[in-house]
């Protein structure tokens, strides 16, 4: 279901720096790892950068952090480039991370997966000509217990199918923002038709 990568050029910013709250938050992160060790830190920074620079990074960002931690751009590069997490090129406002790994896949990740294409007009790796959304597929987002799950940014939404994801984006297109979780309003991953077993409140408190 992947779709091809996108390799068109990326208008790329001539400088970047944190702002006075950011570069505050990126030294408490790099004090906390001892001298010549601020390495360590890398991740912490890319993020914060990511997060200042509408949710992608560009280069100029990578190499200011390059700049704070004291070592060669190329390391910052490495892992830009390794973990996921982090974008290379701009993304919709809303970042559609669908998993497709087996768990999802068993429990109708196609079919989420369908209803993001119908609903949207675009294909994984695409985004939308307004820039509202950017679907990609993901691999295993830990939430194998509520398969199918798209994570939305940072917001997981689980338990989903067709109808629901479409519902989903509807709301998110319109400026709302659904709860997150269980779109089927389980208990974190309690059984749907409720509780099956110690039953009895007696027991379940205890009594002999």
């Amino acid at each position: 279901m992947s779709g091809a990568v996108d390799t068109r050029p990326v208008d790329q910013p001539a400088s970047f720096e944190f702002t006075p709250e950011n570069l505050a938050k990126a030294k408490a992160a790099i004090a906390k790892y001892p001298a010549g060790r601020q390495q360590s830190a890398v991740l912490a920074l890319l993020d914060l950068a990511q997060r200042q620079h509408n949710n992608w990074l560009p280069r100029a960002a990578m190499d200011y952090v390059a700049g704070l931690l004291e070592i060669a751009p190329i390391r910052v590069y490495e892992v830009a480039t390794f973990y996921t997490m982090f974008h290379l090129r701009p993304v919709g406002k809303h970042l559609l991370q669908v998993c497709t790994t087996t768990p999802c896949w068993l429990r109708g990740s196609d079919e989420v997966v369908k209803a993001c294409e119908k609903k949207l007009g675009i294909g994984m790796n695409e985004t939308t000509g307004d820039g509202k959304f950017t679907l990609i597929e993901v691999e295993c987002l830990g939430a194998c217990v509520n398969a199918p799950v798209i994570q939305v940014n940072d917001d997981f939404y689980e338990d989903l199918d067709g109808p629901s994801t479409e519902a989903l984006l509807d709301a998110l297109a319109q400026g709302r923002k659904p709860p997150i979780g269980s779109v089927k309003h389980r208990q974190g991953s309690a059984p749907e038709g409720g509780q099956t077993t110690l039953k009895d409140v007696t027991f379940a408190k205890g009594a002999t």
